[in-house]
């Protein structure tokens, strides 16, 4: 698990700590994103059935919310 850097009061970050922060910051944020969007699908909190099924659901979810996102 990468993890990103913390300053303390009397302990700045570094330069490189902060690029290194912001690059983490950019490849976490599309995944963020991704479950941000899939929260919005209200059915997803009431799934009680095969995980298969569940897993297909979910993949449809996805697709309809990435070309609403791409709209």
């Amino acid at each position: 698990m990468i993890t990103g850097y913390k300053a303390a009061r009397n302990r700045p970050l570094t330069r490189g700590q902060e690029l290194s922060d912001t690059a983490l910051a950019a490849v976490r944020a599309p995944v963020e994103h991704g479950f941000a969007h899939l929260k919005n699908w209200h059915v997803l909190g009431k799934v009680r059935t095969d995980p298969a099924w569940a897993t297909a659901l979910v993949r449809a979810l996805l697709v309809l919310t990435n070309r609403e996102v791409a709209r």
